[in-house]
């Protein structure tokens, strides 16, 4: 008898167990294709879709375009190094938040959205850089240039330049 508990417990424990380290190997490679995407969108560089922009939804127009209202408030500030750590990281949660906006909303077609996850990579560096209390006013630069990134590869008829 004891035989079979021992059987019974074994099988029990390899039932509980396989479908535990088939999910943690499954998570570690998740894990890893997340980090090749980010890495990926370090270094990708953005193209435009057989020569043409690509298309925008309302709710990219929004967060683009607060996170210019957000740079041109201060860019007087930032220009004439008249901007302190604290006021550089609380810009970094504003663009931090529109960033959340536009993932959460954003709804574009794959390669369209591909290219928009490079354009806001580049803009989540800049949060990051501006949080960090080194280079802050390089976090700024980096999101003037995706602002001026943007409506050369995004078809964004509303925009209006960024003029500093």
């Amino acid at each position: 008898m004891k035989a079979n508990h021992l059987g019974v417990l074994i099988t029990t424990v390899l039932m509980l167990t396989v479908p535990v380290l088939a999910q943690t190997h499954n998570h570690e490679q998740h894990k890893s294709h997340q980090h090749q995407d980010h890495h990926d969108h370090n270094t990708a560089a953005l193209t435009l879709d057989n020569g043409k922009k690509w298309p925008i939804d309302e709710s990219l127009h929004l967060g683009m375009n607060n996170i210019k209202s957000a740079l041109v408030a201060n860019i007087d500030a930032i220009h004439y190094d008249k901007f302190s750590a604290l006021q550089y990281q609380a810009l970094a949660k504003q663009l931090d938040q529109q960033l959340h906006y536009l993932f959460e909303h954003c709804q574009l077609p794959a390669d369209a959205d591909a290219q928009l996850h490079i354009l806001l990579a580049k803009v989540m560096r800049a949060s990051a850089t501006m949080k960090s209390n080194q280079d802050q006013k390089q976090g700024a630069v980096a999101v003037i240039q995706a602002l001026q990134d943007y409506p050369r590869y995004f078809n964004d008829p509303q925009w209006q330049d960024l003029v500093h």
